[in-house]
């Protein structure tokens, strides 16, 4: 048996389908099946997914801008079929039994061949606004998986709600080994910031605004981004007090292995909010505050995310032309004036988290290729 699993253009594409092959792995543990990947070429998700054992197969990559751009004109024109070419012939060769669409950069490339060669198509959705290559390729998909509730565009009969996919061992952190890693203290409630791949110098910027502020009371583990982390570390030893530098934690990028322990460690976490994020967030029980991302590319998508999570009472939205430093620092003042509010977010996250997400997409796949 042949799964293939193509979606792209950023880890909240790409982990997800980490954890399903995981999940389907565990259940089905022969040497029968085989996973592939075709996508774009991108060194972050290329080296996840080898560590996962997928062939992988690339393919030219062009997408659609929402705004004017001549890069829409040779995208248009030429990426985008080239892409839809490179990939038939892919098919034609592998010929999966089943394709897994994440959506994203380039996995309409692979989808509308499949549909012409009457490959069976899945498709997951882990914004409550579908991006476009995902509204397309739902027109003829045999599954539609969502993430919220209240997911847009699609005829809610025609879905299934299994929350966004998130790795199982994520869960396994533990605090004791989060002193280990970051040298903490906790002799102070722990800050958790992760600005994401896309807009992390705004939050970079803010922390070093507010740094003596935030660790006269808290302890921070800064996750700054791998590009940034030099420069942020080096702002803030110019700009802290000499007293408070032991609580202040600046990283690059945290993988698996010690994400974990810092969703483990953490009292409180400020993050973008983009779908994996959310949901790794609510599987560990944290309380948060969310910045979306600014509406850059249509749909609003971050903001759209954060609003319905939050809206079970998990935590709190900012936006990111309100993160002011008085009223950032009011609020999160006002939290933990009242720890009973805390407590109380954590177990709303825990409420909505739907840590089994990958789990169920995984054994709707096996069910599907068996009774194939």
């Amino acid at each position: 048996m042949k799964l293939l699993f193509t979606g792209g253009g950023s880890a909240g594409h790409i982990l997800p389908l980490v954890s399903i092959a995981r999940e389907i792995r565990r259940i089905y543990p022969k040497k029968d099946l085989q996973f592939y990947y075709v996508g774009p070429k991108d060194e972050f998700s290329l080296i996840l997914l080898s560590q996962e054992d997928f062939i992988i197969k690339t393919i030219v990559s062009g997408k659609i801008r929402r705004y004017f751009s001549f890069q829409n004109f040779i995208d248009i024109c030429f990426k985008i079929p080239f892409g839809v070419i490179q990939s038939f012939f892919l098919l034609l060769i592998i010929k999966p039994d089943l394709v897994f669409s994440k959506g994203g950069t380039s996995s309409v490339c692979v989808t509308l061949p499949c549909w012409l060669l009457r490959i069976p198509v899945f498709v997951h959705e882990s914004d409550v606004a579908p991006g476009r290559s995902n509204q397309i390729t739902a027109k003829w998909a045999k599954k539609i998986f969502i993430s919220f509730p209240k997911t847009e565009y699609f005829d809610p009969n025609a879905t299934t709600l299994v929350g966004n996919p998130i790795r199982a061992e994520i869960l396994q952190g533990s605090k004791d080994k989060a002193v280990e890693l970051f040298n903490l203290t906790l002799s102070k409630p722990i800050f958790l910031v992760i600005g994401g791949s896309q807009g992390a110098e705004t939050i970079n910027d803010f922390i070093l605004r507010i740094i003596n502020d935030l660790l006269k009371n808290y302890e921070v583990i800064h996750v700054t981004g791998s590009q940034n982390v030099k420069e942020v570390s080096a702002e803030a030893q110019v700009m802290e007090d000499k007293d408070l530098d032991k609580y202040y934690h600046p990283v690059g990028f945290l993988d698996e292995e010690k994400m974990k322990h810092a969703y483990k460690a953490a009292d409180l976490i400020i993050s973008r909010s983009g779908s994996s994020s959310i949901f790794e967030i609510a599987a560990v029980g944290k309380p948060c505050i969310l910045v979306p991302l600014p509406n850059i590319s249509g749909g609003d998508h971050q903001a759209k995310n954060a609003y319905a999570y939050t809206e079970a009472g998990t935590g709190l939205v900012i936006e990111q032309e309100n993160l002011t430093p008085n009223f950032f620092m009011e609020n999160v003042q006002l939290l933990f004036l009242h720890p009973e509010k805390l407590e109380q977010m954590g177990q709303s996250a825990l409420k909505f988290a739907k840590p089994l997400a990958a789990r169920a997409i995984a054994r709707e796949i096996l069910e599907f290729l068996m009774l194939e």
